[in-house]
């Protein structure tokens, strides 16, 4: 029986880095993003309940805080939507009263005719509303596969499970799972540095907007839920780029409800304090991995082209996995010229 030639452990590095980059551009391509990065989060959270309870225990906590979290999504969101008629109507009489000052016609006087004016301009695009929704329910799906994934990689993270059990232990199949789980191992501790910054640049975030509201209070013009302001900035920042869009966009509209000047000068600083974090991130995030301000945010601008939001999120962790890669490798010093 002819016996194949062994093959050497740099062989099977090289292997499983083509392995691994080729499931990253998979995941990117093919959507699947979403998954990806609900499973870093979920083992991020997961990791830390480790250390304080047994395996199990952790995934019990974990679970049920994701169900919380979950409850506490939908109720939010069905809260808001309770919510918004009462806002909007608040805010019309301000938008009518500013729009006659101005000498502008507005379409629509309570929000009775304004539900007319949006079903007469919007019907175009209920489709894309529904398009929207499915997709979500999507997004969804894979939220919940993403955390299953997580609680299994935590409980067991071997990829080879049956290695005992191989007449040849040195063999390709477990020496190459093997490369490809160290793989994974440092591309989840760069997750791990990425995060460890976005916590920062939140609690900057957080800053700077209780600051703008201190400002209002001392003006005389307070924002209401200033309390509930402070704390989903806070927890919408710890989502890079998308959560800042996402807590704005709050702000903005509680302000508009009390008068259009407060909404657009709420909408302006919040603007001003957008561009500045832009470049903020890069620097904070560029200082965690050690890379230079310009590089990181290229590495943004790349993600986003190439996948979107999720592609934001990764560009930077991917970024600094690939630093960590290349300073593992070795390379033989050049020879010094006389």
């Amino acid at each position: 029986m002819q016996t194949l030639a062994p093959i050497s452990p740099s062989t099977i590095e090289k292997r499983s880095f083509l392995t691994f980059a080729l499931i990253l551009i998979g995941l990117i391509y093919f959507g699947l993003s979403t998954p990806f990065i609900t499973a870093l989060f979920g083992y991020l959270i997961i990791s830390y309940l480790g250390r304080v309870l047994p395996k199990f225990g952790a995934v019990l906590v974990f679970s049920i805080l994701t169900i919380a979290l979950m409850y506490l999504f939908v109720h939010s969101v069905q809260q808001a939507i309770r919510g918004l008629p009462t806002i909007v109507e608040q805010a019309i009489p301000n938008i009518i009263k500013h729009a006659d000052r101005m000498g502008l016609d507005v379409p629509f006087s309570d929000i009775v005719s304004l539900k007319s004016y949006i079903l007469d301009e919007v019907q175009p695009q209920l489709m894309q509303v529904a398009k929207f929704a499915q997709v979500f329910t999507k997004e969804f799906v894979y939220i919940i596969i993403g955390l299953v994934v997580t609680c299994g990689v935590f409980v067991r993270s071997e990829i080879d499970l049956g290695r005992e059990d191989y007449q040849l232990q040195h063999n390709l199949y477990s020496s190459f799972t093997s490369a490809l789980g160290r793989r994974f191992e440092r591309f989840y501790h760069s997750f791990h540095t990425i995060m460890g910054a976005q916590v920062v640049i939140s609690a900057i975030n957080t800053f700077f907007t209780g600051l703008f509201l201190v400002v209002l209070y001392f003006f005389h013009v307070p924002l209401p839920y200033s309390v509930v302001i402070v704390a989903v900035t806070f927890l919408c920042g710890l989502l890079p780029i998308i959560g800042n869009l996402l807590s704005n966009t709050v702000i903005f509209f509680v302000g508009l409800s009390q008068s259009v000047n407060l909404g657009f000068l709420a909408l302006a600083y919040l603007i001003i304090l957008h561009k500045f974090e832009y470049f903020l991130n890069s620097k904070i995030i560029g200082g965690k991995i050690k890379n230079p301000m310009w590089l990181t945010l290229m590495s943004l601008v790349v993600g986003e082209r190439l996948g979107g939001v999720p592609g934001m999120i990764l560009a930077p962790v991917i970024l600094n996995y690939c630093k960590v890669e290349c300073t593992k490798v070795p390379v033989e010093s050049a020879p010094e010229r006389a």
